[in-house]
């Protein structure tokens, strides 16, 4: 079980959950030491308020949280966890009205996250009691690989490059039991993905192409795919300063891929598992792909290069026909694909595009359900022309400012046939603020919507 996590039952500081509603009841039950404190602090159980009451020897005794009373305003489910990167080190256990037990322990271990490669480790972090009904081990999966996507998001590019990216596959795999392999360098030449060696040979860092397969022949088919640039520059077409500093991150989509198949071995998920990660650094040098270049894929579609800065699409196109060729029952994809996702909707809420309207609906649904927020956007077919080239296929860029994020999925959509379902997974991989669940920095989208996809799909073996 997660280190943060004590048994149900277990003996610990109580910390009551309650809205402004509902505070003059629970205040008027208190003694008069603690009642007394928190009048004195001003506590009026306002959303994020927090106090800390004191027995009468001195000692920590309760912990009032404020939190959204209940009604037509969606309350964060993982509100209670805030407290976690607040309170001293110490055992303490949720009360109250603290909505979803699982969300609201799973916000205490998301909040609890820390990125200290870098530095001196800070003092132990606060421990939850499990709440009653909850599966320990089931939250602590979910809370461990959404740790593992924060970090490789979070390292720098210097120390994560696509051998490191493949390592941390390898890894994973090791402690699954799972095959992995990889197609390096030139060998992707002669393996036919001529995008993906393309995109990543100015690099002195290898391209490559991660795989790793885990569970039985007969199971229904489950492919992941995620976008592996290590780091973006833009090639020839080079970034602002601002645009590139925070590309270290351009390997989010790899980094979720990743979570979410660690999530679905862990939980022996009824599946056979195909994680794909074409991994590569967008260097600058005599060896760059150019813009006007044009690139046959490995489906045989020739593909202009309007922009270099535009090659996460390339990559992922090489790996997505690669996947269709054996026709998964699923088909995913996860990259920090557009800034364009950005504008429309935000940091926090990832477009998602598919053309299959009931897996759709239960994308949405899981997605509220797990607090993993992501919305549907549509494959819209009239922008398909956007993509035009007068000399190949198609271009990789539409040439235009609008809908940006709509016609990198319509490029995308080019290169999946024969899959049975596919959505393609627009994530920011970021958090720019700190919120509950959600520490600044490297953040893991998507990830735990689709483990909770594939279990109500497919089950437990």
């Amino acid at each position: 079980m997660h280190p943060l996590l004590l048994p149900a039952g277990t003996s610990a500081i109580p910390v009551h959950c309650v809205a402004r509603t509902d505070w003059p009841a629970l205040r008027d039950g208190f003694a008069p030491l603690p009642r007394s404190f928190a009048q004195a602090q001003g506590f009026e159980a306002r959303p994020g308020q927090h106090v800390v009451l004191p027995d009468a020897a001195g000692a920590l005794a309760v912990v009032l949280l404020g939190v959204d009373p209940s009604g037509p305003r969606r309350r964060d489910p993982f509100a209670p966890g805030r407290l976690a990167a607040i309170l001293p080190p110490g055992d303490y256990a949720l009360a109250g009205d603290i909505g979803d037990p699982g969300l609201a322990a799973l916000g205490w271990l998301l909040t609890s996250y820390r990125f200290e490669r870098y530095r001196k480790p800070k003092a132990a972090a606060a421990r939850l009691v499990l709440p009653d009904g909850v599966d320990g081990e089931e939250l602590s999966n979910l809370a461990q690989a959404s740790a593992l996507a924060r970090d490789l998001v979070n390292t720098s590019a210097a120390d994560l490059g696509p051998a490191e990216i493949e390592a941390a596959v390898r890894s994973l795999g090791e402690s699954h039991a799972a095959e992995v392999d990889s197609i390096v360098g030139d060998d992707l030449l002669a393996a036919n993905f001529p995008m993906i060696h393309a995109v990543g040979r100015a690099s002195p860092r290898a391209p490559r192409l991660v795989e790793l397969c885990w569970g039985q022949e007969g199971d229904p088919k489950v492919t992941l795919i995620g976008k592996g640039v290590a780091f973006d520059t833009g090639g020839l077409n080079l970034k602002t300063d601002a645009g590139m500093l925070l590309m270290k991150k351009d390997m989010g989509g790899a980094a979720a891929a990743i979570a979410a198949a660690g999530m679905i071995m862990r939980a022996k998920l009824k599946v056979r598992l195909r994680l794909l990660v074409p991994a590569v650094e967008n260097a600058v040098s005599g060896s760059s792909f150019r813009p006007g270049d044009v690139l046959r894929s490995r489906k045989g579609l020739t593909v202009e290069i309007g922009n270099t800065d535009a090659e996460g699409r390339l990559i992922l196109a090489d790996a997505l026909a690669l996947a269709d060729e054996e026709a998964p029952e699923l088909l995913l994809d996860y990259a920090t694909l557009t800034g364009a996702a950005r504008v429309a909707l935000g940091p926090d809420l990832p477009p998602f595009y598919t053309h299959d309207d009931g897996l759709a609906a239960e994308i949405a649904r899981l997605s509220a359900a797990v607090n993993d927020p992501v919305w549907r956007m549509p494959l819209w077919p009239p922008y398909d022309g956007m993509l035009d080239s007068k000399i190949a296929d198609m271009n990789n860029v539409s040439g235009g400012a609008f809908a940006g994020s709509v016609t990198a999925a319509l490029f995308l959509d080019r290169f999946v046939e024969k899959s049975r379902s596919y959505a393609h997974f627009d994530i920011y991989g970021w958090n720019p603020s700190t919120r509950p669940g959600r520490p600044e920095g490297g953040e893991c989208q998507a990830a735990r919507l689709t483990y909770a996809l594939a279990k109500q799909l497919y089950g437990v073996r």
